[in-house]
């Protein structure tokens, strides 16, 4: 690790500190709007189901796979046979919906994507109004809307993702006039990488209009395949990218496509940190989540060291959302001029609240303030 970083762990006093924005109030009296996402829409249709139907589509109990030909006609027969829950989904969707669920302000945050007008890309659309985001969803009829079959049997959950009408967002939908007026509203956004696999012309769009604009870019690695498979595609957005979230698994495989003899985490987060960047206005902070172990925060050449909410094993149901939810916890603090401090607290409290459902499911309002999460 270099001479020259220093690493802070810290502790459970609470100081004054300055906002990660740069801003020091509460959204400068600017609400509507402010948080900006774009990502691939996936609705979830939970329900428990029983080892025959696993069997009748070939999935395990416990495992997550993409939807093929054989499971066509899987996402009808569950809601026809069994009781289903339907639950607005996509890594990037649920990062702005637990933002807005911490914000608290209607229309506060503004997401795009793609999907369906059809049963239920509606269904979809109205659970995402409803808790409070402003959806300017880009429509497409050559496939259905994107889906997630959550199928439980006891304790286990099998996922089968099928994308859907997600793969069609196309990069002109943000010339839409209505739609370029949100991301003019935006003072922050945020992406997941998952959107490079089917519109990477859009992520590289809204980017350079963050960097263009002086706005703040959060971005998310997302999954160590896209590290590798997607890694030029992920190049080409890194010189914009304000803060990035990744956790120890896409950071190893990020360095190692990127042929550097790091094996230190930190290292490794020091290092993507130095990255090009577009402007020179802020440095770019990297955050990554190791599990039940510390988050390490890396800004300005300053390691520091974040501990998580402590959490009896057997209270975690599914920590499939956990990652998202922490990032959702952090924009809003982010977009309320919160520090540093402020923003770990919330993306804490969201992930560990998040780990505890099956799901990202949320509750109308969050029991939530930075003064009730410690270190």
């Amino acid at each position: 690790m270099s001479e020259n970083c220093d690493v802070r762990r810290v502790r459970t006093e609470r100081t004054r500190h300055d906002s990660v924005g740069g801003e020091d109030h509460v959204m400068g009296g600017h609400v509507e709007g402010i948080l900006f996402g774009l990502g691939n829409p996936l609705l979830d249709i939970m329900a428990v189901v029983t080892e025959e139907f696993l069997k009748k589509y070939g999935l395990k109990p416990n495992d997550a796979i993409i939807a093929t030909d054989r499971h066509k006609d899987l996402f009808k027969e569950m809601v026809a046979q069994f009781n289903v829950e339907y639950v607005p989904g996509g890594a990037s969707l649920n990062s702005i919906r637990i933002a807005q669920w911490l914000i608290g302000v209607p229309n506060a945050t503004t997401y795009i994507g793609c999907i369906n007008k059809d049963e239920f890309g509606t269904v979809l659309e109205s659970k995402v109004k409803a808790e409070g985001v402003q959806g300017a969803f880009q429509y497409d009829h050559t496939e259905p809307t994107g889906t997630c079959a959550v199928c439980l049997t006891g304790q286990n959950r099998s996922l089968v993702a099928y994308l859907g009408a997600a793969k069609h967002l196309k990069a002109d939908h943000l010339k839409i006039p209505e739609n370029r007026r949100f991301m003019e509203s935006a003072h922050y956004f945020y992406m997941s990488s998952f959107p490079l696999t089917v519109s990477p012309a859009s992520v590289l769009d809204v980017a350079k209009f963050a960097s263009d604009n002086d706005r703040m870019l959060a971005y998310n690695l997302s999954a160590p395949f896209l590290c590798r498979e997607y890694h030029s595609a992920m190049m080409s957005i890194m010189p914009y990218v304000d803060i990035l979230f990744g956790n120890e698994d896409e950071a190893k495989v990020f360095s190692e496509v990127e042929h550097w003899d790091a094996k230190d985490l930190r290292e490794i987060a020091l290092m993507i940190a130095r990255l090009p960047k577009a402007s020179g206005k802020r440095g770019r902070m990297v955050i990554c989540t190791q599990g039940a172990n510390p988050t390490l925060v890396i800004k300005e050449g300053v390691i520091s060291e974040y501990p998580v909410i402590p959490i009896r094993k057997e209270d975690i149901v599914d920590t499939n959302g956990a990652g998202d939810a922490f990032v959702g916890g952090f924009l809003s603090q982010l977009v309320q001029g919160g520090s540093i401090e402020d923003c770990i607290r919330a993306a804490n409290y969201a992930a560990n609240y998040i780990i505890q459902q099956s799901g990202c499911q949320i509750p109308d309002k969050p029991n939530f303030s930075p003064e009730s999460v410690g270190f």
